[in-house]
């Protein structure tokens, strides 16, 4: 597993320990079904908008992906992507009633949620092969 880069490192420090531990979570699984699925190469993680992001800067095969806490609703954090794709929709459905979704940006998951590995994974591949997908149709 790559390291984090110590300004994402020091924005995943500033959540709560149970919110640090879920979303770093969410970001091993990136990391791993990236490396999983062909076509995506190495993975950029990085902050955008002060969240800690993942690119696919060396291929351009996806969308970037967001993971996204804030104090405001301090018992939710999300997976977000960007709000112009169709991928929401697609989550939307081949998922309906697997995840909370939030207009066409967030899979949305609460503090004491049990997060769908498997089904978050297929997400996670339609992300970072979006482009490359796009380029297929």
């Amino acid at each position: 597993m790559q390291a984090i880069p110590p300004s994402v490192a020091a924005v995943f420090d500033g959540y709560p320990p149970d919110i640090r531990d879920r979303m770093r979570a969410i970001r091993a699984l990136i990391l791993q079904t990236a490396s999983e699925t062909d076509g995506v190469g190495a993975i950029e993680e990085t902050l955008k908008w002060g969240e800690p992001s993942y690119l696919t800067s060396d291929t351009g095969s996806g969308s970037t992906i967001r993971l996204s806490w804030s104090p405001k609703a301090p018992d939710e954090y999300a997976l977000c992507v960007h709000c112009q794709t169709t991928l929401v929709s697609e989550f939307r459905v081949q998922f309906p009633d697997t995840f909370v979704y939030d207009g066409n940006r967030r899979i949305v998951f609460n503090r004491g949620d049990e997060v769908p590995e498997t089904p978050l994974s297929v997400c996670i591949a339609a992300a970072l092969t979006y482009h490359s997908r796009k380029k297929r149709r």
